[in-house]
């Protein structure tokens, strides 16, 4: 009875220092974290390979045998901490495979943040695209100074080794880079995350290192947004100024920073069905993949709803793909280690609806 009153009067003190709302996001992350670890759950699918953690997959076809950039998650020994420092990877393992549940090739180290020229540390979630016979690689990593942009990286092959460009590309920043080529041939990369992902540092072109460690912290104004940028000919600079993507609600207002449940936080991507524009994202803090269509590249796109629930741990992240007439959604969880920042990467079939929804799917089956 003592402790529990001492409990209570310390948390009151807490309420009135105005901190008690960090507390219970803390509270919530080792509550997941302990779920993590000790919850029995069975799985809608298996991870695709076991002898390296990998997380964030980014999966294309290039001459007809499919391709997965994803992350190659460590065990760096690093306390976890909202801004992500705990997610030290050092290169990137691509993966390759035949067909859907054909077997999973792990190819050899694609790239090393030792080999960046102007990198420091945290290789994040990368991405790929192919254009007039070279494969380029996409990543977002912490400059010397920490803070993150991205880079490229050219090979002649989709599995590397690939050889970095010597500096970032001029106005990127933030992370989780996702490449998207239309039908005109045109690619588009979009781009960011908040958190960790710094983007709300980010103000008229200048990096605040003394910024919000979360969001813009007005709760009653639009979300901050993703970024896109249409790419240069040659694959390596943005051709033209870089766009907010616009977030709607049905009735044509943005998003608010206070919608958790649906305002962008990391991990977009683009994919085109029947005409229309489909940006999907995840929504952090609350683990959601979400959804907007839109009618251009560019937006703006109306939300639709959310079509994955949340995974085992805590970050979520994913890209979909036509395969065979087929659709293909590649996502992460924590079914191999239990620990949030060791991930194994995963497939299963997206579907639709008649009017072009996307249907919802469960990761965890009970």
């Amino acid at each position: 009875m003592i402790k529990e009153i001492k409990t209570l009067t310390l948390f009151a003190s807490m309420m009135s220092l105005g901190i008690a709302s960090s507390c219970q996001q803390a509270a919530n992350k080792t509550a997941e974290k302990s779920a993590d670890t000790t919850k029995k759950s069975k799985y809608l699918s298996a991870p695709l390979i076991s002898e390296i953690y990998t997380a964030d997959p980014s999966a294309h076809v290039f001459n007809d045998k499919i391709y997965i950039y994803p992350s190659h998650d460590v065990e760096a020994g690093t306390p976890e901490n909202d801004n992500g420092d705990h997610f030290d990877m050092r290169d990137y393992h691509i993966l390759s495979m035949d067909s859907i549940g054909g077997k999973v090739t792990k190819h050899e180290v694609a790239l090393s943040v030792k080999d960046i020229p102007w990198a420091g540390r945290q290789l994040w979630a990368p991405d790929a695209a192919y254009k007039n016979g070279t494969y380029y690689l996409y990543f977002p990593v912490k400059d010397k100074q920490d803070v993150f942009r991205i880079g490229v990286a050219t090979s002649k092959n989709p599995v590397g080794p690939f050889k970095a460009e010597p500096e970032p590309i001029k106005g990127s920043l933030s992370i989780d880079p996702a490449m998207f080529t239309d039908t005109d041939g045109s690619t588009y990369m979009y781009f960011g995350g908040i958190w960790g992902g710094q983007l709300q540092r980010w103000k008229d072109g200048k990096y605040d290192a003394n910024g919000s460690k979360t969001d813009s912290q007005k709760e009653n104004e639009p979300a901050l947004s993703a970024k896109v940028a249409k790419m240069s000919g040659d694959m390596l600079s943005f051709d033209g100024e870089i766009k907010d993507v616009q977030i709607l609600d049905k009735q044509g207002k943005p998003l608010l920073t206070k919608d958790h449940d649906r305002r962008f936080f990391e991990g977009a991507w683009m994919h085109k069905y029947n005409g229309k524009y489909y940006f999907t994202y995840s929504t952090g803090d609350t683990h959601y993949l979400a959804y907007a269509i839109g009618d251009n590249p560019y937006g703006p796109f109306t939300y639709q709803g959310t079509f994955m629930n949340p995974v085992q741990g805590w970050t979520t992240h994913h890209s979909i793909l036509e395969i065979t007439d087929k659709w293909y959604i590649f996502y992460h969880d924590t079914e191999l280690s239990g620990k949030t920042h060791l991930r194994n990467v995963k497939v299963t079939e997206l579907k639709r609806n008649a009017d072009g929804t996307i249907q919802m799917i469960e990761p965890i089956l009970n």
